[in-house]
């Protein structure tokens, strides 16, 4: 292959656009995370407020697999396109308020509950059109390099949105977040590939489409709820893609919560930080998470999926341990960015693996049953809030990690010949 090879993706026109387009977004969405959580952290003075909020923008991950299906009738691009001028209308209704001064966190809550019922999908949708629009060759460097998207936004976003707020307010920030979405929704709308095919004039199994003769009946379209069945039903004949799903959800339970919607909590009430300490503490794991997805980008190619995918996701539970114990804010900053490389790298192998391993008809629901495995974070995130008070953080952390790698350790012996051998399907290369 001439050239760099972990830019090789981007000889795709679609690509090309595709990633600034999810770039934008990533930003716009990271930035509203951390602003709304500080914000009703510090209105409400309740931990368990914000596990709610936090627990709100995930909402929508019971209706992640019928988004699935919804792509594979009327195209990624446009689903996603639409997904996205749909957070641009919520950003614009918080700004609304914001500039009305009728802001508070009640009317938080209930926006955050609006864009949760697509936002969940967002990750699955891309992850998806990536899968459709770059050769199979450079699967693995173009997960990598989209994946930077939301790792570089969990970085810069994250100070962007601390330092934007403190320095000039809620409404000035949310222009720039509508502009970016704004932005990132019209990017998407230039990739290609987003196209529908007429399901009715599809040849079963052939791909090709023909034309009727005069008089014929188109036949019936199949229930998106049948689509949707047989989505689910493929994922749970098919082992490594059950073995997967597994671990997101395990994941999303147990791990998730410690370094997303407890963040601001932790910064406030564990480390005694500002809005400006949230942001670095944000970044220090996303900045890890960015190395590992430079890292898969480069040197993907070599990587046996399901192998990397259990053995990462086994030292980013250790690393999150270390950080519930963290006494100094150097060591916590330092465990979190190895926390975030472990994390990484765990689950860009996971969404590897789950398309690689699909066939190409399922892709779309497969990514869509893979975004209802982020249903346990809310789950998560709320039982943390109700344990906090009670018996504490550390103790609270210790409970969810302990719990996360002894299921972990469970899923690896369980599935041990399509996750651990060298020749398994999960590992093909």
């Amino acid at each position: 292959m001439s050239g760099f090879a972990a830019l090789a993706p981007f000889r795709s026109r679609s690509y090309r656009f595709q990633w600034p387009a999810d770039l934008c977004t990533a930003w716009a969405l990271e930035m509203e995370t951390i602003i709304l959580g500080w914000y009703v952290l510090v209105e409400s003075g309740s931990v368990l407020l914000l596990t709610v909020f936090g627990a709100l923008q995930f909402v929508g991950t019971l209706l992640s697999p019928l988004i699935g299906v919804l792509a594979d009738r009327l195209g990624l691009r446009n689903v996603l396109a639409g997904m996205r001028l749909a957070y641009a209308v919520c950003a614009s209704v918080i700004l609304a308020l914001a500039v009305s001064g009728r802001l508070d966190p009640t009317l938080v809550l209930i926006v955050a509950a609006v864009s949760g019922l697509v936002r969940p999908s967002d990750i699955g949708m891309r992850s998806a059109l990536v899968g459709a629009t770059v050769p199979a060759v450079h699967l693995v460097s173009a997960m990598s390099i989209s994946r930077t998207t939301m790792d570089s936004a969990k970085v810069g976003g994250a100070l962007a949105g601390a330092g934007f707020m403190a320095a000039f307010g809620m409404a000035p920030a949310y222009v720039v977040i509508t502009g970016i979405y704004v932005t990132g929704a019209l990017l998407t709308l230039l990739v290609e590939g987003g196209r529908r095919v007429p399901h009715a004039a599809a040849v079963p199994g052939t791909g090709v489409v023909t034309g009727m003769g005069a008089g014929a009946k188109p036949p019936a379209r199949p229930s998106p709820w049948r689509d949707l069945k047989e989505g689910i039903v493929y994922v749970w004949r098919t082992p490594q893609l059950l073995a997967a799903m597994s671990v997101a959800a395990l994941v999303n339970l147990t791990a998730f919560p410690l370094t997303g919607g407890l963040m601001p909590y932790i910064a406030r009430d564990i480390f005694h930080l500002d809005q400006q300490g949230l942001g670095w503490m944000v970044a220090s794991f996303s900045c890890g998470a960015f190395i590992g997805s430079v890292s898969l980008s480069v040197f993907g190619t070599r990587v046996q999926p399901a192998r990397m995918m259990m053995a990462t996701c086994v030292i980013w539970y250790f690393c999150l341990l270390g950080f519930a114990f963290a006494t100094t804010l150097p060591m916590a900053l330092l465990l979190l960015l190895a926390a975030g490389l472990a994390q990484s790298i765990s689950m860009i192998t996971l969404a590897i693996m789950l398309l690689r391993t699909s066939e190409e008809r399922f892709r779309g629901r497969i990514m869509g049953v893979r975004m209802l495995a982020i249903y346990p974070l809310p789950l998560g995130l709320l039982i943390a809030g109700a344990m906090i008070p009670v018996i504490g953080f550390r103790a609270t952390a210790t409970i969810l990690v302990v719990t996360g790698l002894a299921l972990t350790l469970a899923i690896t012996m369980g599935w041990r010949s399509h996750l651990v051998h060298r020749e398994a399907v999960g590992n093909a290369r």
